[in-house]
């Protein structure tokens, strides 16, 4: 289909076809371009202008819409015509697609089930459109409720928004969605210089520049804000021999998304993961109580006013590098005082807090609970 076929019977008023995220899938020459937030927004105004849904099998994340900005001054019945032009190119495309779905579904199954013969990843990879050289990333994606196919189509409509990239995106049984990307390629001239793209579903066609992931995330959660939605994302591999090592990153990158943000939507990567607190953030939470109940002890509960108080003493001392008075002026106490409490702390805990050792033992158990 070509850039304006189907929008070219509007003559002038500026007509957008958009994803629901509002990524940039055509717009006829008299549109300027409209970056992918403002798009957003746009669909989600009634006073920002005309919006037709296409029909489709889309989902709340990849709805195609046509839009007017402005007053509508195109007669409905025109409207409403072009919307079914556009309705029957997304169904021949969608059919089209299918194919490299499942191709898709097959490498991300052959990741998960364990170290993979080279040889099979090699050809499964350009089944799916993908380079056979690297370098590569994986993301992986998850989301609550009872849509099995949600994960996949957010994931992949986030990732359309990055121009040029070439990406496979399928589901694991457990209703994992996983990617792999190639992350050493560029975006083409064209997107670069803002030129119109083609309605085509495969080339993520965002004219203007593409944004990372976690800049895509918040307009995916707009649109089923109800829905948790947390994704991982792996550090690069140079081959795809790497790619298993990638997964299992990137499914730790996405345990801590979901430990800082468990109601709501969040992406980490592996690269941000630079801190201590970040690193224990992806450990599973029954493995951080048992950890931190070990290392407390007694006090792990704080079950009585006596624990909360030498719990409280614990985190403003450690907060304050172990200084004692500081501790003493924070907490508002003699410096003995709080020299008795880091005794019977080190007592019930059988750690000593001038040690390092110990003392990162504690501060992690305190980050656990």
């Amino acid at each position: 289909m070509s850039r304006s076929s189907g929008t070219a019977h509007l003559g002038g008023p500026p007509c957008y076809l958009l994803t629901a995220t509002g990524r940039l899938l055509a717009r006829t020459p008299a549109a300027p371009y409209l970056p992918a937030q403002q798009a957003a927004r746009d669909l989600r105004t009634a006073a920002a202008g005309t919006s037709l849904r296409i029909d489709g099998d889309g989902g709340p994340y990849d709805s195609w819409y046509l839009h007017l900005r402005g007053t509508a001054d195109a007669p409905p019945r025109v409207l409403h015509a072009i919307a079914e032009v556009f309705a029957q190119y997304r169904h021949h495309s969608e059919r089209q697609r299918a194919d490299r779905r499942r191709a898709a579904d097959a490498l991300v199954t052959l990741l998960a089930a364990g170290p993979a013969d080279g040889a099979a990843l090699q050809a499964a990879l350009p089944a799916c459109g993908l380079p056979t050289d690297g370098p590569y990333r994986v993301v992986v994606a998850t989301l609550g409720g009872d849509e099995p196919e949600g994960a996949v189509r957010a994931l992949t409509e986030a990732l359309r928004h990055e121009p040029g990239v070439p990406f496979a995106a399928g589901r694991l049984p457990g209703g994992e969605a996983v990617a792999v990307v190639h992350a050493g390629s560029e975006a083409p001239a064209e997107a670069a210089s803002g030129a119109e793209p083609d309605p085509d579903p495969d080339a993520r066609p965002d004219s203007g520049p593409g944004g990372s992931l976690a800049d895509r995330w918040p307009a995916l959660h707009t649109c089923r804000p109800q829905a948790p939605l947390h994704a991982g994302v792996s550090a690069p591999v140079s081959a795809a021999g790497g790619l298993g090592s990638a997964l299992d990153q990137a499914r730790y990158a996405l345990a801590a998304a979901r430990a800082q943000a468990p109601d709501g939507a969040q992406v980490r990567s592996v690269a941000e993961l630079s801190t201590l607190g970040a690193l224990l953030a992806g450990v599973p939470a029954d493995v951080r109580r048992a950890f931190s109940n070990r290392v407390l002890g007694p006090l792990a509960h704080g079950g009585s006013a006596s624990h909360r108080m030498l719990l409280e003493t614990l985190e403003v001392f450690l907060a304050h590098h172990g200084s004692w008075a500081r501790t003493a002026e924070a907490l508002h106490l003699h410096v003995n005082t709080v020299h008795y409490r880091i005794q019977r702390i080190e007592t019930l805990t059988g750690r000593d807090l001038s040690r390092l050792g110990d003392t990162l033992d504690l501060r992690a158990a305190l980050w656990c609970r």
